[in-house]
């Protein structure tokens, strides 16, 4: 005999609705007794009608996301903070991923057409986000992560990637170096536009006589790897080199390390994003600190509510929210000694 929401509701000693809402992920029931229902459902092992359900409600309870890729430690972060929320409301996630394909981007989302109660996007391509608007069902929720969102009329979360950029040349110029090198992440891609413009800003304004280093890159290790070598060949060398990201900062890093470089004190590295790897290698990583899965997190949260009071007019009510703001993480790679009392420092700094 099947379980039913009524024993749901008895053995949890609350109402049949209240047991509704606590599954539904509905805001209005105290986290006390959303936790004792779903313990109470997992015992039993009740599983609910969701065809039924989604006839009655016209909802799925599944939410679609749309990344670029899936590989790599940040979509890893991005993921467990999504699904960490989708797992507290009894929600399930349709995951896509477009490999970096525009063309295969609009194919993913009209894919989720029909099939999710709303949609978490991540569109890095500058300029492209009318594709993602063009390709979303009529009064489908949405929320970009991360993207570019000029005239696009949907809600989203981002990273202030431009400030933590020139945060980073601030610290590598405070520690003495001049000669800075960027590894870029890929062209037309939004956070590394932003994190390009905010090093070509603040290393006009730290170092007005000091040209831009820009190397070529792809947010892949293989590109930093790349981008270490063709600095060892090459006429001179930078005292400090900043990647755009995390991955590409890593793959420079085993570059210098297999040719005999000291790091730092023969050239300085810095990354971005703050990958749980970073504070493992030798030397540990300075870096920009996103908390990735807090993005994730906030943007389920901002999707479900957009989901329960925006159906029909999604771009009504429009909220962009204050940017995740980065935190600086003064590790080994940077200023030599600094992995104890300077990353504890910026740690707890970030933290506050």
């Amino acid at each position: 005999m099947s379980v039913t929401i009524k024993d749901v509701a008895k053995q949890a000693n609350v109402s049949v609705a209240t047991v509704s809402r606590a599954l539904n992920g509905h805001e209005n029931v105290a986290e006390a007794v959303r936790e004792r229902v779903l313990s109470v459902a997992n015992e039993l092992r009740y599983s609910p009608h969701h065809a039924a359900r989604s006839l009655s409600s016209r909802r799925t309870h599944t939410i679609g996301v749309v990344l670029p890729d899936l590989y790599g430690e940040f979509f890893s972060e991005l993921m467990r903070g999504i699904d960490q929320g989708a797992r507290e409301r009894g929600l399930h996630l349709l995951v896509s991923s477009y490999h970096g394909n525009p063309a295969e981007q609009g194919a993913a989302l009209r894919a989720m057409r029909g099939r999710v109660d709303g949609l978490l996007v991540m569109s890095p391509f500058v300029g492209d986000t009318g594709m993602v608007r063009d390709n979303l069902s009529p009064g489908m929720p949405a929320v970009l992560m991360n993207s570019s969102v000029a005239e696009t009329g949907l809600r989203a979360v981002s990273i202030d990637n431009y400030g933590g950029a020139r945060e980073m040349v601030r610290h590598l110029v405070a520690a003495g170096h001049r000669r800075i090198a960027f590894i870029a992440g890929p062209d037309n891609n939004f956070d590394a536009s932003e994190r390009l413009r905010g090093y070509r800003d603040e290393l006009a304004a730290s170092l007005p006589d000091a040209r831009p280093w820009i190397l070529e890159g792809d947010f892949h290790e293989a590109s930093g790897h790349r981008a270490g070598g063709e600095l060892l060949v090459g006429p001179e060398r930078p005292d400090a080199v900043f990647a755009a990201n995390d991955m590409m900062a890593l793959g420079c890093l085993f570059a210098l390390n297999h040719a005999g470089v000291q790091v730092p004190r023969d050239i300085a590295i810095a990354g971005f994003d703050d990958i749980p790897l970073a504070r493992y290698v030798h030397p540990s990583l300075t870096t920009m600190r996103v908390d990735i899965a807090a993005l994730g997190g906030r943007a389920l949260h901002m999707l479900l509510d957009s989901i329960a009071g925006t159906r029909a007019e999604p771009g009504d009510g429009m909220e962009q929210g204050e940017p995740l703001v980065p935190g600086l993480m003064v590790r080994d790679s940077s200023v030599a000694g600094a992995g104890g009392s300077m990353a504890r420092a910026s740690a707890a700094a970030t933290e506050a």
